[in-house]
């Protein structure tokens, strides 16, 4: 009787060990998982880099297994936040500034990531010289309420235009950014504001022109075009971990500052993988000259986005310092 209990206890928990390792994923669950929001486009960069040479893996280690996780647009990450499936975030100024006041302050900005390189372009036979033209036109932006829509809004603003949904004549088109070539062929679009690769990639490839560069907008100064957004409580819980990503965000924020060609050929070959699609080493070129890439947080151009934030009505009011939290970035550049 002895020797029975003895078995059947060993199988009780040799049971049990298969039952728990099948639940988290051979000792991995939830809490060892950090999922990160980018988008495919080179104003995440940073993300394409760590992604495709493992360095935030490397840094951790086999504790903690890091999840990329790819969107179109920053609304839908915003969507993904909410939900719980997303811990940090590349992702555009207006987006962050949504997810800190929809959260009620649960999504803070713990750093910059790039600055810049947003274009409006257009049709060359759709007669469009100047942001004045666009009226009566189809204008594409990535998604409503995104980054680049704030963008158009306020140039639309600054020339006396407005949308069809406010009653201007202004037709504004959610259109994605791999979307906009066809678009433009069909006739569909004749002009849409695009972040880069997707400006100098249609420009080369397609009959289309500038209307507004790179360096125009927000009246000429230095605007935001991605940031960094972190789950508080995450952050709150797990502070090693999200200190090691910013050591690794620095850091190759840094190379791509010191070796933007070379920089240029990682992020191609991760968006080679990611989408199956390489970009000529122009463009590469091309769309890295026009974007800044950086960790300081540009506080009063996300401002300036969420002021027009409010005006449309995608949020109900503007966030407060409590929004930014760069204490954890300032000791690491210390």
């Amino acid at each position: 009787m002895k020797k029975i209990f003895r078995t059947g206890k060993l199988l009780f928990l040799v049971t049990c060990m298969f039952l728990v390792l099948g639940s988290t994923g051979c000792g991995k669950n939830e809490e060892n998982k950090l999922s990160i929001a980018y988008f495919d486009n080179i104003t995440h960069g940073q993300a394409l880099i760590m992604k495709n040479q493992n360095t935030l893996q490397e840094k951790l280690g086999d504790e903690t297994e890091v999840e990329w996780v790819s969107f179109n647009a920053g609304p839908a990450e915003v969507e993904a936040c909410f939900a719980g499936d997303i811990d940090i975030g590349f992702i555009g100024p207006v987006p962050a500034a949504t997810a800190n006041i929809k959260s009620n302050g649960d999504f803070v900005i713990i750093s910059g990531a790039t600055n810049g390189g947003t274009v409006l372009i257009a049709r060359k036979d759709a007669n469009i010289k100047s942001v004045k033209d666009l009226a009566n036109k189809n204008v594409g932006v990535p998604q409503l309420g995104n980054t680049q829509h704030l963008l158009l809004l306020d140039l639309m603003k600054e020339n006396n235009l407005s949308p069809k949904s406010d009653g201007g004549n202004v037709n504004v088109i959610e259109a994605q950014n791999a979307d906009v070539a066809n678009l433009f062929s069909s006739g569909e679009l004749d002009a849409a504001i695009v972040p880069e690769p997707w400006g100098t990639t249609i420009l080369k490839g397609y009959d289309a022109e500038i209307v507004v560069d790179y360096d125009q907008f927000q009246n000429g100064a230095e605007y935001s075009t991605a940031v960094v957004i972190v789950n508080k409580e995450y952050m709150q819980e797990h502070k090693d971990i999200v200190r090691a990503f910013l050591e690794t965000h620095l850091e190759t924020t840094e190379y791509i500052i010191n070796n933007p060609e070379e920089a240029g050929k990682i992020m191609n070959a991760q968006l080679d993988k990611d989408t199956g699609k390489q970009l000529d080493e122009d463009v590469i070129a091309d769309a890295i000259s026009k974007i800044k890439y950086t960790c300081d947080i540009p506080k009063d151009s996300i401002m300036n986005y969420a002021k027009t934030s409010v005006e449309q009505k995608f949020i109900a009011k503007e966030p407060d310092d409590s929004a930014f939290d760069s204490s954890l970035l300032d000791e690491i550049s210390k």
